[in-house]
């Protein structure tokens, strides 16, 4: 059974960053394309950044220029690098194959606030 643990979020000013960082565990292909995904209070989730084993990646245009998704395969670790972070950013934050195989994990809460 495959584990999504994420983690890093916080409280940031306008401006600010953080990582964040997910763990997968459990009998998942090393070939598996991961995403980030965030959902803020009254709207549905949506997709935010995907990377495939190779590398390739792509962002919401919210987001483009901003954020970077990066993974480690061995261990299958994702990572998130939020930068010039904006008030809309605030959600919670999943990571979770392309395609959402797996069930949700808490998700990390990503609160920007002046």
């Amino acid at each position: 059974q495959v584990q999504l643990v994420e983690s890093g979020g916080g409280l940031v000013q306008p401006g600010g960053s953080l990582r964040l960082s997910c763990a997968a565990s459990g009998s998942i292909f090393v070939g598996t394309a991961m995403a980030w995904y965030r959902q803020a209070p009254g709207k549905q989730r949506e997709l935010v950044a995907a990377i495939t084993s190779r590398g390739s990646t792509n962002y919401a245009d919210s987001v483009k220029g901003r954020f970077t998704i990066s993974r480690e395969n061995g261990k299958i670790m994702v990572y998130l690098q939020m930068n010039s972070l904006k008030p809309e950013d605030t959600a919670v934050y999943y990571c979770n194959t392309a395609t959402q195989r797996y069930n949700w994990g808490q998700g990390t809460q990503v609160t920007v606030s002046s």
